[in-house]
């Protein structure tokens, strides 16, 4: 949970069964392995010289309060490290003021690298949010959920909280309406058909309808492979068949069996390579990969069986993360405004959980725009 007040800096990280949280100074040092004091609203009061009414105007954002008087109550507060009961000033004043992103963990996070891995499109997504919530007045509270955990949680999910984001496979499409009706949802992937939830995305079909042209118009290519993520992922679904469709229009095959599904990691991308390679049969002239890490994975297993990228084998991404354009070669991706989905989000929902009337259930679908560098064979 993010939050800040006037100059102190908390950083509260929730997940299953831990707490841990790091205090973060002015000029952004993290003070790591250093538990906050574990201060109370009264001690706040006292060492501030003033009463517990006073501290928890200061603490809401009262304005009729005495610039000396405020300063004296942030000064306690930054002294003894005092972390508000955000869920409690949420209940003695009808909003919790609080958003909560639940985000999906991978299966196969059996190892710290590969939820590092997991979690690098998700952190983007969850600054921009934060963005948002800060300069909204919010905080911000985070949820990782296993397969199909959401949907036993529902309860624990919508309590103390004004209203959800939901990430890629955080909930069936089928229960969203339920959740909606209990609290103000927004989804961050879906198929965009949902009548009880805004769903911010991107325009996954026109970025793979440009992929698909440029890797069969311009480079003629007619042997292609999709590298598909999750099965049940509506953002690489639409990708996969929008691509597959467009190539096929335009004379080329495509491969997409369940032999070229994978988990959206770089791991997972490289063993699906790999075992196409160990299959003998002849490989495509092109792998489009649903996102960015999986193409950095298939990259990776290319070279270590000794053939070239782009001039055996051409390999694209989506996503555009930092990463892609200091690869050697540099990865043909699709650019997505990754932070800016997460910062649009949070504001359809502030507007949602502020608004007396419900708003109408309207998509809203952000631009891409296809990044041509080296990995599909053009030159940089």
């Amino acid at each position: 949970m993010l939050y800040s007040v006037k100059g102190l800096t908390r950083v509260h990280v929730i997940a299953t069964g831990v707490g841990s949280e790091w205090g973060i100074t002015e000029g952004g040092c993290i003070m790591d392995n250093e538990p906050l004091t574990k201060a109370t609203i009264y001690e706040v009061a006292a060492r501030a010289g003033v009463s517990i009414a006073t501290v928890s105007r200061v603490i809401n954002g009262y304005e009729r309060i005495r610039p000396s008087t405020r300063e004296q109550v942030l000064q306690a507060i930054g002294q003894l490290g005092f972390v508000p009961n955000t869920s409690a000033r949420g209940l003695s004043g009808g909003s919790h003021r609080i958003i909560r992103l639940v985000f999906k963990r991978s299966p196969t996070e059996d190892s710290f690298e590969l939820i590092q891995e997991s979690l690098l499109f998700t952190d983007a997504i969850i600054r921009g949010v934060e963005r948002t919530c800060g300069r909204r007045g919010y905080s911000l509270l985070l949820g990782g959920v296993d397969d199909d955990n959401f949907d036993g949680r529902i309860d624990e999910m919508v309590a103390n909280c004004d209203g959800l984001i939901l990430l890629d496979r955080t909930l069936k499409e089928r229960l969203v309406p339920e959740v909606a009706k209990r609290i103000p949802t927004v989804l961050l992937a879906g198929s965009g058909r949902s009548r009880s939830a805004v769903t911010v995305m991107v325009d996954n079909h026109d970025a793979m309808v440009q992929l698909a042209t440029h890797l069969v118009g311009d480079h003629h290519l007619k042997r292609l492979a999709f590298l598909a993520g999750f099965a049940d992922s509506p953002d690489s679904m639409t990708r996969r068949e929008t691509f597959c469709q467009t190539a096929k229009e335009l004379g080329a095959s495509v491969e997409m069996g369940s032999e070229w599904y994978s988990d959206y990691t770089s791991v997972g991308a490289a063993q699906v390579v790999r075992e196409r390679l160990a299959s003998g049969v002849e490989m495509p002239q092109a792998i489009a990969c649903a996102n960015d890490q999986a193409a950095i994975g298939a990259v990776h297993a290319l070279t270590q069986a000794g053939l070239r990228v782009p001039q055996d084998i051409a390999v694209t991404g989506f996503d555009d993360i930092s990463v892609a354009r200091h690869m050697s070669p540099a990865l043909t991706t699709v650019h997505q405004p990754i932070e800016e989905l997460g910062s649009v989000a949070a504001d359809v929902l502030i507007d949602q959980t502020t608004s007396q009337r419900r708003p109408a259930m309207k998509n809203i679908v952000l631009p891409i725009r296809l990044v041509i560098r080296e990995s599909c064979g053009c030159k940089g």
